[in-house]
């Protein structure tokens, strides 16, 4: 072991005293020839970058050695990338831009590697930070459940999950750059502890991921990026407050970020959010739906010539009313202070994120720590008033390998370890036992091709995961000598996926791609007896794993100022895990429901129509989705077929103005006609929403304001993944609102 770190720490030793390169150039109009001053110059990978100064030159010194990819951005510009190949030598790259807003793709990560959209076999939507802002709703689920192929589960404005094709809860993973959170997921009634302020970007992966994530991604990945640090010797800093008429909220946070330029950067960002209980259509108040968060951010690290190093902390504190019955009867005001009948959330995020750069090849070391505490407050009429109190703490550590191969292939091979313990406090419920789990996974992954004309993926993963759940008292049980017996189980799986990407022609893209996962029952479905919301819900534990198969096919076209776009799949899930009522019920006359197993597939489209210019951009899309098990049951959880659509008139340096942008958008959900076991039907309707944002600057300054108008119609309407819908309170009415940010530096 020591021969090898002196191995490793010689490669570094020669690649620091040779690898001493510099990339620099000149950006231009392309159609006058005008050096571009301010044209953002930015390595992802790298996370190094800087601006094209009043000659429109750039340069970036003490580069790695390597493949990259680079990209050019301005404001009313076409955004472009371009591939390097880095060695010891200097790199001039000059670049012309075009002046005009058209389509263009994005550089993602969570494809296992730095790629853009159309190089990935698999599909990948990113969401910039501005695409989320339009969504104008204090939720961030809600923002991305814009996206066609993505909505979500609402108990409220407070409490929502997403589902991504029809599947949701354990059977999709929440990232936070990278690292998969653990936040008690296994209940629609327990969000995701996630903060849109401070992010870059979300890049949601529709379909089966557990050849990179492994257990739980059978359904699709959301990462969460954290935005991107300034370039070398630049202070930022912005403050943002949003007023939400619906709910009286309010939503605020200020941010400040530095690099220096010796390339250490640090990024701080803070803020709250307080909003009393929502209004429905028509202007009927929803009982206790009231929520208050806050969150801390503390981003730092480094960047050298022969690695990045990177560490970030996160805290979140959610309080989140719940719109049950004993707490309708309780409610006499509308307040935003929690006092009875919420949960009580908490959670502390560090990681720790390093590259090393080894000649033309890196190697990752990524470890993360998690701490989630949920306590659930009853009321005086309860028998006590903290009613769950349990803490999950979760270790995850991973080492990936990039190697660059000859004839435009990269290998990527990894090794993944998580540690995780769940342990109940003084509180008489526990939802969960405590518990003990561990998993162990290696994985490989194969890319061949270019941007030009052809990718080709191939991977394999094998996953093992152990449970031990010791012998405990059973939750709530009056018998002190009535016991949850032992349970030491493990699962293993073999993954596998297989992709390619081809331009016909460079306007046209075909996407395929076959992949295999799995997901092994969570310790819910294995251990739970007893009552969970209204239902008395028992484990199973002769549950096994989840597995599923799915094809996918899309088509990509696109011209200079408009595109096309559409996926099909198939997924077949065998084994599906479901809640089903039985004959039996408890000694007090509770119905009991168990964990059942069936064969279930799902099967959909989503397709969407764009077209962008310097002035207008418009789009309109369309999801549908059929889930159904093999007995003929329809699947929980599955949302309206919808279509979505905005249009949107822009325009720069308008007087006095940096941009002035007016947006409207509609969302039409059919009838779904297709409810679950516990669902009923629901019908059809249309919401509409407008916003109009103005952007000021001011020296070196920029202020931008925004007054927008969500459900303007105020119309009644029940979504269908809307739990509130069973005791008849109706989806949000017409919500005013107001957004101020204030944006400076140097």
């Amino acid at each position: 072991m020591r021969k090898i770190l002196y191995i490793i720490l010689l490669l570094i030793i020669n690649q620091y005293l040779t690898a001493q390169t510099n990339l620099s150039g000149t950006v231009i109009n392309k159609n006058t020839g005008e050096k571009l001053p301010g044209v953002n110059v930015y390595i992802p990978e790298l996370q190094r970058g800087t601006i094209t100064d009043e000659h429109g030159a750039y340069s970036i010194a003490q580069l790695p050695k390597g493949r990259f990819k680079i990209q050019f951005s301005f404001v009313g510009y076409s955004k472009v990338i371009k591939n390097i190949v880095i060695d010891d030598k200097s790199i001039t790259l000059n670049i012309s831009l075009q002046e005009e807003n058209i389509l263009a793709e994005e550089i993602v990560v969570s494809g296992g590697s730095y790629a853009t959209q159309h190089e990935n076999a698999i599909k990948i939507e990113s969401l910039s930070a501005e695409k989320l802002k339009m969504a104008n709703s204090p939720s961030f689920i809600e923002a991305i459940a814009q996206t066609p192929g993505v909505d979500m589960i609402s108990k409220g404005v407070g409490i929502a999950t997403p589902v991504i094709r029809g599947l949701s809860l354990s059977n999709i993973l929440m990232l936070n750059n990278g690292v998969r959170m653990e936040n008690f997921q296994f209940s629609e009634n327990h969000p995701f502890m996630v903060n849109e302020s401070g992010v870059d970007r979300v890049e949601i992966v529709k379909g089966p991921a557990s050849l990179l994530y492994g257990s739980d991604a059978i359904g699709g990945v959301i990462n969460i990026i954290d935005e991107k640090a300034p370039v070398a010797g630049k202070l930022q800093a912005d403050a943002n407050i949003n007023y939400y008429s619906n709910t009286q909220g309010i939503n605020t946070n200020l941010g400040i970020k530095s690099t220096t330029k010796s390339n250490w950067f640090w990024i701080l960002r803070s803020g709250i959010k307080s909003h009393k209980d929502y209004h429905e259509g028509g202007g009927r108040q929803v009982p206790n739906s009231r929520f208050n968060t806050a969150f801390i951010k503390v981003n730092t690290g480094v960047n050298k010539l022969y690695g990045k190093f990177a560490l970030r902390y996160n805290y979140d504190q959610m309080k989140l009313g719940l719109t049950v019955p004993p707490a309708i009867e309780l409610t006499n005001n509308n307040s935003a202070k929690n006092e009875f009948w919420y949960q009580d959330l908490s959670n502390h995020f560090i990681a720790s994120n390093n590259t090393l750069f080894i000649n033309d090849n890196k190697l990752e070391f990524n470890v993360a720590f998690q701490q989630n505490n949920r306590t659930l407050m009853g009321s005086e009429l309860t028998p006590v008033f903290k009613l769950v109190d349990m803490q999950l703490n979760t270790l995850n550590y991973e080492l990936k390998a990039y190697f660059d191969l000859p004839a435009q292939m990269q290998l990527i091979a990894g090794f993944h370890g998580m540690n995780q313990q769940n342990t109940n406090a003084q509180a008489p419920d526990h939802v969960l036992p405590d518990y003990t789990m561990n998993d162990v996974s290696f994985y490989s992954l194969i890319k061949y091709g270019s941007m030009d004309k052809f990718n080709l993926q191939f991977g394999l993963r094998y996953d093992l995961r152990f449970i031990n759940v010791p012998e405990q008292l059973k939750s709530g049980s009056p018998d002190e000598q009535d016991y949850l017996q032992l349970l030491e189980t493990n699962y293993d799986n073999l993954n596998g996926s297989l992709g390619a990407t081809y331009r016909i022609n460079k306007q046209f893209l075909l996407r395929a791609n076959i992949a295999t996962a799995y997901r092994s029952p969570n310790i819910a479905e294995l251990t739970q007896d007893g009552i969970h919301g209204n239902r008395y819900e028992q484990g199973n534990r002769d549950l096994i794993p989840q597995k599923s198969i799915e094809y996918d096919f899309s088509m990509h076209y696109h011209m200079r100022h408009f595109l096309f776009d559409i996926a099909s799949f198939y997924n077949q899930i065998n084994d599906y895990i479901y809640l089903s009522p039985t004959n039996d019920t408890t000694n007090e006359g509770v119905k009991i429901y168990r964990y059942m197993q069936n064969n279930a597939h799902i099967y959909g489209l989503e397709s969407g129509i764009a077209y962008q210019n310097t002035y207008l951009s418009s789009k309109i899309s369309y999801a549908y989705l059929r889930g159904v098990q093999e007995n003929n049951e329809n699947l929980p959880f599955i949302p309206q077929n919808k279509i979505n659509g905005n249009i949107a008139f822009q325009k720069t340096d308008l007087l006095f103005l940096k941009e002035l942008k007016l947006n409207i958008s509609g969302n039409y959900a059919f009838k779904q006609t297709n409810p679950a076991m516990f669902e009923t039907e629901t019908a059809a309707y249309f919401v509409l929403n407008s916003s109009l944002e103005i952007k000021i600057p001011v020296k070196k300054q920029q202020i931008n304001f925004k007054f927008f108008a969500n459900n303007i119609l105020d119309k009644k309407y029940f979504d269908h993944l809307s739990t509130l819908k069973d005791i008849a309170y109706y989806n949000t009415g017409r919500n005013v609102g107001l957004s101020l940010s204030y944006q400076f530096g140097n």
